[in-house]
């Protein structure tokens, strides 16, 4: 018989030397581990990558910093304030066919509205303001540092163009005495894929539509719009009312509020991939104020709304007058105007005397 005691023993997984010598079931079971953290580490990976690339997607603009402490005093209840922008640059070969004009250079907000979330946020109301609105423009500073002076009588929407998202705020808090609590501004021409990623939006059209300049062409009744004729119907204004900008505000805030219904009746956490989508689309058409500029930061805003429905959200238009001295553009009508922003920043309900606006004849 042979002496095998200078042998390893079989019941002793240790060599003489002392190092562990792992059996076959060992070595699979530590093979597994190893796949499935590198499996974990990759996911994790991935997801950073996607999170970051999001986050990346999202402008910010520091408005405290930009607006100091000149500004109206917060609401004493937990009431929420946005200005919601939506800027079009309409420059680029893309627009022509959309009757958007070409050689039309730069951004501009071609819809604002001030939505105003009551405290215990369960319902919410939204005032537009007319682009053609002659307002007074404060003492503003670009971003540039430089400083613009006051002027009077200037269009409402020119204020973005020329000085910026901060000048706006201070513009409206100023007209308003509301605070601004947060800013959104959406660019019209890049959620036109947010459209798209959704599905398309479903509006209900009144009267028809046919508008020769931004190609829209719509019956009366219901229509699903993709995202090239959502962008058309939201700049469309000949083919409705008496072709100005008043009655193009009414199918902006129909639009953004079928918009929210659509996104919020959806079930994106059953997929994965399609919420990337939308949540990519989303986030490229978004500039906010600095506090709002992350994902984390949205998410949170988005959970505290959550109760809002955007169905039953009251629209309203600022209430105005034709200007005595250019009929082509309106100027904020008194008394109603004062009413609509008083009630706003006491957090109460808005007389109906304030929904009139003489220049749409109520």
């Amino acid at each position: 018989m042979s002496d095998d005691s200078d042998l390893p023993s079989r019941r002793n997984p240790r060599s003489r030397k002392g190092r562990k010598v792992r059996t076959r079931g060992q070595r699979i079971r530590r093979g597994v581990l190893v796949t499935l953290l590198v499996l974990v580490l990759a996911g994790g990976g991935t997801l950073y990558w996607l999170y970051s690339r999001l986050d990346g997607n999202i402008t910010g603009v520091d408005i405290d910093k930009a607006l100091g402490g000149d500004r109206p005093q917060k609401l004493p209840t937990s009431g929420q304030n946005l200005l919601v922008l939506g800027s079009d640059s309409r420059a680029g070969a893309e627009n022509k066919e959309l009757g958007g004009g070409g050689d039309v250079s730069g951004a501009r907000s071609d819809t604002a509205m001030v939505v105003h979330i009551p405290e215990g946020r369960s319902k919410a109301v939204a005032v537009s303001i007319p682009r053609d609105t002659l307002v007074t423009r404060p003492e503003c500073v670009k971003a540039d540092g430089s400083a613009v002076p006051t002027a009077n009588r200037v269009m409402f929407n020119s204020v973005y163009s020329q000085v910026g998202p901060a000048c706006v705020v201070k513009t409206v808090e100023k007209m308003s005495g509301v605070r601004i609590d947060h800013y959104l501004e959406i660019n019209f021409a890049g959620f036109k894929d947010l459209v798209d990623a959704i599905g398309g939006v479903t509006v209900e059209v009144e009267k028809p539509i046919h508008d020769k300049s931004s190609g829209l062409d719509l019956s009366a009744g219901s229509h699903k719009l993709d995202g090239t004729q959502s962008l058309a119907y939201v700049r469309t204004r000949h083919g409705i009312g008496d072709g100005s900008d008043l009655g193009r505000i009414g199918l902006q805030q129909q639009f953004l509020l079928a918009l929210l219904s659509e996104v919020k009746s959806q079930d994106l956490l059953g997929s994965p991939t399609k919420s990337y989508k939308v949540a990519s689309s989303a986030t490229k058409s978004l500039t906010t104020d600095s506090e709002l500029a992350s994902l984390t930061s949205l998410a949170e805003f988005a959970r505290s709304m959550n109760g809002v429905d955007p169905g039953s959200m009251e629209t309203i238009m600022l209430p105005v007058a034709y200007d005595k001295q250019d009929p082509n553009r309106v100027v904020a009508a008194e008394p109603q105007a004062g009413e609509l922003w008083k009630a706003i920043r006491k957090d109460g309900t808005i007389p109906e005397s304030a929904k009139k606006s003489p220049a749409t004849g109520g």
